[in-house]
């Protein structure tokens, strides 16, 4: 197929890679000229405008936004949707709040073009892995860029699906956003537990590798916590300070809506606010597991 990829930060420059690996042909546009740059650098078709990118594809067209949520999403919309045409379709891969997914693809249907929210999971390791995406919209819609999405995932016939109506795709991400801050406490917590024991002498990445293999708590996120604990034992030079990008929140906020008891989810939220004020072990392993699965910056401190 033929897509533009608008933003080409960590997450969209690696999947306009995967992409282009796949066979597709890929242009790329970042209002950043060093992204742009190391796009072009990396074997990209880059163009320096959005309607160059909308220009360069044959109908009907395909963009995909990899685009900061909020505002950003919005605005890049405003700008892009005087150049596009009946049939042509927008991708958002964002972590867009669903509502506002609702909201655009309702808005982008009176004009007869099609709007696909995509949940888009796998950090930096996507390129190499692939990414699990979740997708809401359309059917027919979804059906028509089932190509992109099986080539982006880390198979064919797994890794993604459509989940449901428009908003269902961003609304499941940001539910597994919320899972994650759970499950990413838990690990801290057990292990600064473990750190704080002193006289047991224990080696955290040799518990954490033995952990790996073949017990119910091993999964990808101990694989990498295991990482940074061989290459830092003692997280030296990490600050506890652990940001969070929204989604939590958002799962909070629809877990009250819902009636929806969710603890450990809002405790974990909770610990990241409470990071910014206090000094931890906890706090600083959350924020190397955030750089160790999504190339997020590490507070140095």
């Amino acid at each position: 197929m033929d897509i533009a990829m608008i933003g080409l930060g960590r997450m969209g420059a690696n999947m306009a890679q995967r992409l282009h690996r796949g066979g597709h042909r890929v242009v790329g546009y970042d209002p950043g000229e060093g992204a742009r740059q190391r796009a072009a650098e990396a074997g990209l078709e880059v163009v320096d405008s959005l309607a160059a990118a909308v220009s360069a594809l044959p109908v009907p067209r395909v963009v995909w936004l990899m685009v900061p949520a909020g505002e950003t999403v919005d605005q890049t919309l405003g700008q892009l949707t005087p150049h596009l045409a009946e049939g042509d379709v927008v991708i958002d891969g964002g972590n867009s709040n669903y509502q506002d997914s609702i909201r655009r693809a309702k808005a982008l249907a009176e004009d007869d073009l099609g709007y696909v929210d995509c949940g888009t999971s796998g950090g930096v390791w996507g390129l190499q892995e692939g990414y699990s995406l979740m997708v809401g919209g359309d059917a027919a819609v979804v059906e028509q860029i089932a190509p992109l999405l099986r080539t982006l995932a880390p198979a064919e016939d797994r890794g993604w699906a459509r989940v449901g109506p428009s908003g269902a795709g961003h609304f499941t991400k940001m539910v597994h956003n919320g899972i994650e801050y759970g499950m990413m406490q838990a690990y801290a917590e057990g292990f600064a537990l473990m750190e704080r024991k002193q006289e047991m002498e224990l080696d955290l990445a040799q518990v954490a590798e033995v952990w790996r293999h073949g017990s119910v708590v091993r999964s990808w996120l101990l694989d990498l916590s295991t990482e940074a604990l061989k290459r830092n034992p003692s997280l030296d030079g990490i600050a506890p300070y652990v940001e969070d990008s929204g989604e939590g929140r958002w799962t909070v906020a629809e877990a009250i809506a819902l009636d929806v008891p969710a603890p450990v989810i809002t405790l974990s939220l909770l610990e990241r606010l409470r990071s910014r004020e206090s000094n931890s072990f906890t706090d600083r392993l959350l924020s190397a597991m955030r750089n160790e699965f999504g190339g997020h910056a590490i507070k140095k401190s």
